[in-house]
């Protein structure tokens, strides 16, 4: 059974009957659990909750530091190319947008790789734009074993594949991959998806289980919050997660909360997400999941982030460029505007500020 089945049991569920019918006091029950089912978390990202956030919270920080320390990993995405072929409402990358279409050669890879590794860093996450004829997977497989030789850790975060494709990318030293649904409601994500194979909803949702297959070491997923209302999105990523980590418990699996940013194109998010609820949402999937990552990207400004550290990150971006080539030459546009401009070695100095650990390498692959 793949998860669109356990999606598609909620198709009719009325999310906002059942909040409006919370009591305070359930969400006290569910605070005291020690182990949380989907209707607890449910129930966490109920309006109501948000008048015990801070109780929220403390509970979230506590069952971080048990099962983590006071630890952040952190990495910077390299992008190779910006290529694309479909038409997101969204996306500075999409293909109607008009913007310089570059992909590095080998040449322009190592030199991005030589400034990325001169910070310490040796997590790094590989992004492209999906266009199988530009970035096909040959060409990100000879990028992998290139990147290889400079960081312990290459992740990728690009179109999805096939299960035999997650294979040959994990042959070549690829060792996890993020992808975003963007949004589980499927009749919104087609009308945020126009053309191109992105409009294919059901390959997209279960690339991650695939990657699973595929006997990646970690896989995360999320929703682009702001394109439907986020506690539904947030209530499914958290049981989509929940899914991936029961069905394949030697994989870790984490998410991540990434807002809408202003990009190429001027899109304008229908839904407005503000801090609170980012703060609401983090809180209550560390109590659905104690043990599962949490990334949170630049797109969130320096002080947010510093803040969000304590209720449940384990991994941040850090010295980011969202442009191609963008480590070695920062005059071309992005895929979205960055709000946390930080080099890698302000952002240890602040996770140092804080009590907590930068890390920049946590495991090598024998």
């Amino acid at each position: 059974m793949s998860f669109f089945r356990e999606l598609a049991e909620y198709k009719d569920f009325d999310f906002w009957q059942f909040w409006e019918q919370v009591k305070i006091s359930e969400v006290k029950t569910v605070l005291s659990k020690k182990k949380l089912m989907k209707n607890d978390y449910l129930i966490l990202l109920a309006p109501i909750a948000e008048t015990v956030l801070e109780e929220l919270a403390q509970r979230a920080n506590a069952l971080t530091t048990q099962y983590f320390g006071k630890t952040v990993q952190l990495f910077t995405p390299l992008y190779l190319a910006n290529y694309c072929v479909n038409n997101c409402v969204y996306c500075g990358f999409k293909i109607n947008n008009e913007l310089k279409r570059h992909k590095l050669n080998e040449a322009e890879l190592r030199a991005e790789a030589k400034i990325i590794a001169a910070t310490g860093l040796s997590h790094i996450l590989v992004l492209t734009g999906e266009d199988k004829n530009q970035t096909p997977v040959t060409y990100i497989v000879e990028a992998i074993k290139i990147l290889k030789e400079y960081f312990s850790s290459v992740s990728i975060e690009i179109y999805p594949l096939t299960l035999a494709e997650y294979d040959e990318l994990k042959a070549a030293g690829c060792d996890g991959m993020t992808i975003y649904q963007e949004v589980y409601n499927e009749a919104v994500y087609q009308k945020m998806h126009l053309a191109g194979p992105k409009t294919n909803y059901l390959f997209r949702l279960e690339a991650p289980e695939r990657a699973c297959q595929a006997k990646l070491r970690s896989v995360n997923i999320g929703a682009l919050l702001g394109l439907n209302d986020w506690r539904i999105e947030a209530f499914f990523t958290g049981i989509h997660a929940l899914y991936l980590q029961k069905k394949y418990q030697a994989v870790e699996i984490a998410i991540s909360p990434p807002r809408i940013r202003p990009q190429l194109g001027g899109f304008i998010p229908s839904e407005y997400v503000n801090d609170k609820n980012i703060v609401q949402y983090i809180s209550a999937f560390r109590l659905l999941m104690p043990n599962s990552g949490i990334t949170i990207s630049s797109r969130e400004s320096a002080n947010f982030r510093d803040n969000l550290i304590p209720l449940g990150i384990t991994k941040m971006s850090a010295g980011v460029s969202t442009a191609v080539g963008g480590h070695s030459n920062s005059s071309e546009p992005g895929q979205f505007e960055i709000a946390d401009e930080r080099s890698v070695e302000d952002i240890s100095n602040a996770l140092y500020q804080k009590g907590y650990q930068p890390i920049y390498k946590d495991w090598f692959n024998l």
